[in-house]
């Protein structure tokens, strides 16, 4: 197609607030683009979110568009303080709303994509005002609160997990549709020999990667903390800790025996060298949300997963348990697990490099690798796109 002839495709993203949301939205617009490409498409993106949250700044590192309107919370916790905090946030969603019409009535989407967040719901109900059509993405199995709204009146509803399904109203299960949970293509293609180099890692030892998420978990990072004299004497740890934690945990790798502080690696965060550190990662220590579940069984990495509790509808839990029932996992499930409980497990699996290569192949198995792509599709079928196949 002739480059004066070509159209754009306008696509309005929403969805953010944290890593869970953002990432599947930012490697779902990569792909629409590169099918959107091959049907002769131009691809025109605004993603609308907050100003405070992880979305803003994903989205200028990726050289998207964006506009943050103001968004409010509804949160369900009895604490006082959340209840006071809902106070405000009520009357930040009229101005959310009004926001989010004018953002949309101007852009005129072809079709808007809807990640998950509370930032979804006024985008959400722009669309269905302005007759957009919505695709929305539920990364947990249970669906959040926001996406339960959006489900009624999506026009169409893409899953990460069969067993969602049940958790629909009986209206929207229809326009229901299984694409898995997008994850960051580069993951897939690390190189171990570059992650050894960039954080002084040896290729004789197993290597241990801790993460609680970007700012770290005081859960894991205590647990791990403590276990290290032990730990030590049989791999190497590298410690996504957070930027809050990396004084005290350096702090703890100085005090470590000499033989054992080379096999310490505190950071505060792991950024683009996270694709070669799962690929020279034996066993991986983290929470378990949508996006860590999608992100391990992508890579077909072994596991000790921690989930945080409470977590809404304890999605973590459910999450660590279908990987463990899958044998792709172990996981520490009940309330308040202890650090010796972590040696333990890593003991297992330290000491049967079979059993690691088991899971890894467990994992794998439990991937949709192609979420991103299967997901495009339906955006491009819901922006009335042909279909060149």
């Amino acid at each position: 197609m002739k480059a004066e002839n070509r159209r754009s495709l306008r696509l309005l993203v929403t969805g953010g607030g944290t890593g869970g949301h953002t990432y599947p939205a930012l490697t779902t617009v990569g792909a629409v683009r590169e099918q959107a490409a091959a049907r002769g498409l131009d691809l025109d993106v605004l993603w609308v979110g907050t100003a405070s949250g992880l979305e803003a700044r994903i989205a200028a590192e990726n050289g998207i568009p964006f506009r943050a309107i103001k968004a409010g919370k509804l949160r369900r916790s009895p604490n006082m303080r959340e209840l006071l905090t809902n106070l405000a946030d009520m009357f930040r969603i009229p101005v959310g709303v009004l926001q989010a019409f004018g953002v949309a009535a101007r852009y005129r989407p072809d079709v808007v994509l809807s990640t998950g967040g509370y930032v979804c719901v006024p985008l959400g109900l722009a669309a269905r005002v302005l007759g957009r059509p919505l695709v929305m993405h539920e990364q947990i199995t249970s669906l959040g609160l926001a996406n339960r709204i959006l489900s009624r009146f999506a026009t169409r509803v893409a899953l990460t997990h069969p067993s969602s399904i049940e958790h629909l109203p009986a209206s929207a299960r229809g326009r229901a549709v299984v694409t898995g949970n997008p994850v960051r293509t580069h993951l897939l293609h690390g190189d171990a020999a570059s992650a050894r180099r960039h954080f002084g890692l040896s290729p004789e030892l197993p290597l241990i990667y801790v993460t609680g998420g970007a700012q770290g978990s005081r859960q894991i990072n205590t647990m791990v903390e403590a276990i290290l004299p032990s730990l030590l004497t049989r791999a190497q740890v590298l410690h996504q800790c957070g930027p809050d934690w990396i004084a005290q945990l350096t702090r703890a790798a100085d005090g470590l025996p000499a033989e054992l502080r080379q096999r310490y690696q505190p950071v505060p965060y792991v950024g683009d060298e996270l694709a070669d550190v799962f690929a020279a990662t034996d066993i991986v220590i983290s929470r378990s949300g949508a996006g860590t579940i999608a992100e391990l069984t992508a890579v077909g990495k072994p596991s000790v997963l921690i989930p945080l509790v409470p977590s809404a509808g304890d999605e973590q839990r459910q999450n660590a348990r279908y990987l463990v029932e899958s044998g792709a996992a172990r996981a520490l499930l009940e309330n308040g697990p202890r650090a010796d409980q972590l040696l333990a497990e890593l003991d297992v699996l330290l000491g049967d490099q079979a059993a690691r290569a088991h899971m890894a192949a467990a994992a794998r198995s439990l991937s949709r690798v192609d979420a991103a792509g299967v997901l495009a599709k339906v955006i491009l079928e819901e922006a009335h796109v042909p279909d060149l196949t």
